[in-house]
């Protein structure tokens, strides 16, 4: 499975920003989609998690309510949609692959390359 991130970029502080993961190959084998972010010196971090069906979703307390994941399986392409964006937020953002839908990064099988997101304060 092969994901490739985009849409990140530079944003102030309380806008919005739309992050995209597209996946390719045999997606069906690890079929819970995840985000996790990395800031500057900080360990990975879990931000979000969807089943195959999108009829579950997981979030990080310190996400909730201010960021959606969401995907479309005809486009096997997974979404997260960033609102109310901080500057704490700033992060590379990952996309990830995996069977179950946890917030371990140690779960999840596939990666992609990361898309940075900054937040000016």
């Amino acid at each position: 499975v092969q994901l490739v991130e985009s849409g990140g970029g530079l944003v102030q502080a309380g806008g919005s920003l739309g992050l995209s993961c597209a996946a390719s190959g045999r997606t069906f084998s690890t079929p819970v989609m995840g985000w996790f972010r990395q800031a500057p010196g900080k360990e990975r971090e879990f931000v979000a998690a969807i089943s195959w069906s999108g009829s579950s979703t997981l979030y990080a307390d310190s996400v909730k309510d201010r960021f959606t994941i969401s995907r479309d399986n005809a486009k096997n392409t997974v979404y997260l949609q960033m609102s109310s964006l901080k500057p704490e937020d700033t992060a590379v953002y990952y996309c990830a692959a995996g069977v179950l839908s946890t917030r371990s990064w140690s779960r999840y099988e596939h990666w992609g390359q990361g898309t940075l997101v900054t937040v000016s304060s």
